[in-house]
């Protein structure tokens, strides 16, 4: 295969302008790798766990308490689909607002600590609810907040860690996705009521205090000037006219993220289509998370230090798209609890495949150095929007087939996702004319 061109770092690529791609790969490391790793990793627990556990099983009791069992299923859909909506909305303004920070505390830090307290408080006070609508608020609320901590860990990332290690770095993250979860279920699991909330916003913020303690930063010494409403209307928008490989890879994250969005159905999905009783319904999600984190998260480490070593990306997307849609499959087909053990195994080795190298890859698709946070946000965006429509479409597809039919068709969408990766440009060969260009020269 014939090499693209190249050259040395500060040379701009066939199709690049010649301040997007270079300036974006070529990050100031303010804090050593394993530092800056270390860091965003604890960001990472945090914030997962603050939207995770609840998420998997927390507000479906609540709701339970709410509404009784039967109403839990629309009443989980408003909750997690309202909030949804105001993650995918904050997350490029997040980007934005950071981007233009200039405090002393740092562009990135100031946002990871701020979002980190604001949320735990907030998912802590979903405890004192007593209507759905006081839900629907604070976990929109809660999405925002950890949407300012997660979004400015991913804007560091691309800051400070250069692009050929952010295999690794992705693997790690993505793991984290996975172990999550599971680590807030496992220490949550032993309380019952308003302590499992209030174990959940000591996570938080645990998470979000040591990652600026660890993390160091450079604020930039220019002036962004003030911060416009027009510019925040602009932080949604990339044009994929102008940046092509941006919009495929933005493309790749929505499709291959309606599979992960059936997850937040895994508790209504055990106590309607399996027998599960409220009572088990903890143990039974932790058991399956359990499977989940142990093989996903061996799949995720192990392919995103692989992914380094062999530069290459792509297939560890195409791969991972495929077998978590062949695993959703499974778990619609299935009858039996051992079934459903072996489909969500399935997933597991497939999400963690593509969660090992999306973020890494994703990265690379950004195309404007100045505008790094605002760009992943919009990235963001392709992961938070399949979370927010599903649950608003999911109870029409459950009264129509049940869930083999809500699950089939999201997993032939996720299979998609992992087809369009083909059209993404390697990992050093951002330039080769046979893939999208990052940007095309207008």
């Amino acid at each position: 295969m014939t090499e693209p061109p190249s050259g040395p770092p500060g040379t701009a690529l066939v199709g690049q302008t010649p301040t997007a791609g270079e300036a974006v790969q070529a990050v100031h490391t303010d804090t050593p790798f394993r530092r800056a790793m270390a860091g965003m990793v604890s960001s990472y627990v945090g914030g997962v766990i603050a939207l995770g556990v609840p998420a998997a099983v927390l507000l479906t009791l609540h709701l339970i308490d709410l509404v009784g069992e039967g109403e839990v299923a629309v009443s989980l859909g408003i909750v997690t689909g309202s909030g949804a909506v105001a993650g995918l909305i904050v997350n490029p303004i997040s980007g934005r607002v950071s981007d233009r920070t200039r405090w002393r505390f740092g562009r990135r830090r100031t946002w990871i600590l701020a979002g980190g307290l604001a949320g735990a408080s907030v998912i802590t006070a979903i405890t004192l609810t007593t209507e759905v609508w006081q839900v629907v608020v604070l976990w929109c609320l809660a999405e925002i907040c950890i949407g300012f901590q997660m979004g400015a860990t991913g804007a560091l990332m691309v800051d400070q860690v250069p692009a050929a290690r952010r295999g690794s770095i992705s693997g790690a993250l993505g793991f984290i996705v996975a172990l999550g979860p599971v680590m807030g279920l496992a220490i949550v699991t032993p309380f019952e009521g308003a302590a499992q909330w209030v174990i959940v916003g000591a996570l938080v913020v645990t998470g979000a205090v040591l990652a600026v303690a660890v993390l160091r930063e450079t604020v930039p010494a220019d002036d962004p000037g003030r911060l416009r409403v027009g510019d925040l209307m602009r932080s949604f928008w990339v044009d994929p006219r102008r940046h092509p490989a941006f919009g495929w890879a933005w493309l790749v994250r929505f499709f291959v993220g309606a599979v992960g969005a059936a997850g937040v159905y895994n508790g209504v999905y055990l106590l309607q289509q399996h027998g599960v009783s409220r009572d088990e319904l903890d143990s039974t999600l932790l058991g399956l998370t359990t499977v989940y984190v142990l093989i996903g998260g061996v799949a995720c480490l192990a392919a995103g230090i692989f992914s380094d070593r062999i530069r290459r990306q792509k297939p560890f997307v195409l791969l991972g798209g495929v077998l978590g849609a062949a695993g959703l499959t499974i778990q619609g087909l299935a009858t039996t609890m051992p079934m459903v053990y072996a489909a969500i195994a399935v997933s597991a080795v497939g999400v963690g495949i593509f969660l090992s190298v999306d973020v890494a890859l994703s990265s690379r698709m950004l195309p404007n150095p100045d505008d790094i946070g605002k760009d992943w946000g919009v990235m963001m965006l392709a992961g938070s929007i399949p979370p927010a429509i599903v649950p608003f479409f999911a109870p029409a597809l459950l009264e129509l087939g049940g869930f083999r039919l809500l699950y089939s068709i999201l997993a032939a969408i996720g299979a998609i996702g992992g087809l369009l990766v083909l059209r993404l440009p390697e990992l050093g060969r951002e330039g080769d004319p046979r893939w999208a260009q990052l940007t095309v020269d207008e």
